[in-house]
């Protein structure tokens, strides 16, 4: 059975014991956080479609790690200006092990 799932506005395919890397997400390593936002079940049965969400079902999942990504560099540069400048970020994000869909 797997389900597909949207948090921090991107969607995900799931299924139990998948490992997810999603936007950070509110708590701590081994605590437990349920995704209530499910737009597709599919797998065993009928796939059921939601509209916009399936009613009744519900993903939980374990937080395994809180963490930084890799670092992304910004370089602008205007050419025969003197013009540059250089910028990183690294990205929250939040380590998800996934234990069951309840459907």
């Amino acid at each position: 059975m797997y389900a597909v799932i949207a948090t921090g506005g991107k969607q995900y395919r799931v299924a139990e014991g998948a490992l997810l890397r999603v936007e950070r997400l509110p708590g701590d390593p081994g605590s437990e956080i349920a995704f209530d936002q499910v737009l597709f079940v599919g797998g065993d049965d009928t796939p059921r479609i939601g509209r916009p969400r399936v009613e009744g079902v519900s993903v939980t999942g374990e937080i395994v790690a809180q963490g930084k990504a890799g670092k992304v560099l910004v370089f602008k540069k205007k050419r025969r200006k003197g013009y540059q400048k250089r910028r990183g970020h690294r990205q929250l994000f939040t380590e998800v092990r996934i234990t069951k869909i309840q459907a």
